[in-house]
């Protein structure tokens, strides 16, 4: 599909995009967030030498702001979790019957999973497959699309054998091959998706007639695993959204497929990230999609499918679709799982390496900072109060997603190092270590939440395991104050350095291990 001429930016990935005047702008919007979070960083560093009463009490603020700002998080957090567990109880099939006898439509709808993998086993694939099958959902109703990478050595026979084995249970069955040499691309989810995407349409939707606004796609990763009535739920949100062409609607990501193997660093990894996407579900001004999405094909297609040169494909295509659509989109949270691996390697280092790697790529997404500057500047069809309040809040979340840890955790403690004779004479020398660490401690009661709350949402305990291993998942939560400096603060301060010299990133596959 050709887009209108108008939304020529559409799928602009990074600067080496453009020429001259466009070129420019978007390297100084690729710089920004580096510039910030490094100025920030800087800054204190330079105030804790010459201005150590000043870093002090900035320290203090910083402590202060965490404590509420927890508290706040917290909130959103239960709330969360209670519409989860009231979800999960819901029959959500009885509310799609009751909806179309009252509306009088027709059950037209079609779900279409994109299954993208590259090398995972056909063990993981299968296991999502299952899940799909053994779904309180007419399976008759479901298009599978096992979208492949011919760069992988076996990626068209996994791929085949499964449609051999589980396609007959569905109503159609594409296997798609993304070739490796397609222009304009680079390896990794999005591409892959993409091309998926148009093979379904020419092999599965445009033969059965199947109108592209009844088609549902659900954007998964190789290991999704699907509770049973997340289609059913899924139908419900659909039917009764406002315009649900102009909608995404996006579940809660866990990471429980393995969470009993994997070891303690990949579960807090794992619950961290869950626990970040049910508060943004909360904040649903705030919410853009994530990994597991769902999206009517007819909106795919209007705007030329996912980005096929871009790592954060999965954050991009909700702004692709934003700009696309003129401001006329959003996001529906669904407040219902789907389940997918923590990340665990055989190895403990190894585990380490991959973790940081996966949120090295997930913090990327500040990629999407100098994108939404550029569309807010091209499309001045977004109304002005969205444009503004898009750009702020990216840049804002990604800001404190590098300063803040560190500040806290790290350099904010440099006055007590450096601050020199002058400083060390004076009662806030002495107090600032107590009262930052009172803040600090108070804040912690927000471990105790997310303790409590992952402790509900394990599945059912092995008997293989041990009652100490069910202590060791209460336990580890005091790993968070460690895992956000070097998880999260570290690689995205390296995602912000890269995009500042224009070292892009490219896509990195998580290796699906099962121990």
């Amino acid at each position: 599909m050709n887009l209108p001429p108008d939304y020529w930016f559409l799928h602009i990935a990074r600067a080496t995009d453009l020429r001259g005047r466009d070129y420019v702008l978007y390297r100084l919007f690729e710089m920004l967030p580096g510039i910030l979070s490094i100025g920030t960083l800087a800054l204190f560093v330079a105030l804790a030498y010459y201005q150590p009463v000043f870093a002090a009490y900035l320290t203090i603020f910083f402590a202060a702001y965490w404590l509420f700002k927890t508290a706040y998080l917290s909130f959103h957090l239960r709330h969360n979790f209670k519409r989860l567990q009231h979800n999960l109880q819901v029959d959500w099939n009885v509310g799609v019957k009751e909806f179309l006898e009252t509306s009088g439509k027709l059950d037209e709808l079609v779900h279409m999973v994109m299954l993208p993998f590259y090398d995972e086993s056909f063990e993981v694939l299968s296991g999502s497959l299952r899940s799909y099958v053994d779904a309180k959902w007419d399976t008759k109703k479901i298009i599978i699309v096992l979208a492949a990478e011919a760069r992988a050595p076996h990626g068209r026979e996994t791929a085949e054998r499964l449609a051999r084995e589980f396609g007959e249970q569905f109503l159609a069955c594409v296997v798609s091959v993304h070739p490796s040499d397609l222009p304009n691309e680079i390896p990794g989810k999005g591409s892959n998706l993409s091309y998926a995407a148009e093979q379904a349409r020419i092999q599965a939707l445009d033969p059965l007639q199947i109108r592209y606004e009844n088609v549902v796609v659900s954007a998964f990763d190789s290991d999704t695993v699907v509770y049973p009535d997340y289609f059913a739920c899924l139908s419900w949100h659909v039917l009764n959204a406002e315009n649900p062409l102009r909608t995404s609607f996006q579940p809660v990501p866990l990471f429980n497929n393995n969470i009993w193997e994997a070891p303690m660093l990949s579960r807090v990894m794992g619950y961290s990230s869950s626990f970040w996407q049910m508060i943004q579900q909360e904040r649903p001004e705030k919410l853009a999609t994530f990994s597991s999405h769902a999206v009517i094909f007819k909106t795919l297609y209007d705007a030329n499918y996912w980005q096929r040169n871009v790592v954060s494909e999965d954050s991009r295509i909700f702004w692709n679709l934003f700009a696309r659509f003129d401001g006329d989109y959003k996001v529906i949270p669904m407040a219902y799982p789907v389940s997918m691996d923590a990340n665990a390697a055989a190895t403990l280092w190894q585990t380490i390496v991959n973790i940081y790697k996966q949120h090295r790529r997930w913090t990327y997404g500040a990629e999407n900072i100098a994108y939404i500057l550029f569309i807010s500047l091209k499309n001045k069809r977004i109304p002005l109060g969205k444009r503004v309040r898009a750009s702020a809040v990216q840049i804002e979340g990604f800001w404190s997603l590098v300063a803040h840890p560190l500040i806290l955790f790290a350099i904010g403690w440099l006055p007590l190092l450096v601050g020199g004779a002058a400083f060390h004479s004076t009662v806030l020398s002495y107090n600032l270590p107590l009262i930052a660490k009172g803040f600090l401690t108070t804040s912690m009661i927000g471990l105790i939440v997310s303790a409590a709350i992952s402790m509900s949402l394990i599945p059912d305990h092995p008997l293989r395991k041990s009652p100490a291993r069910r202590v060791a998942m209460v336990v580890q939560w005091l790993l968070v104050p460690m895992t956000m400096v070097i998880f999260s603060s570290i690689p995205g301060l390296e995602s912000q350095i890269r995009l500042m010299f224009g070292r892009y990133l490219g896509f990195w596959v998580t290796p699906k291990t099962r121990l």
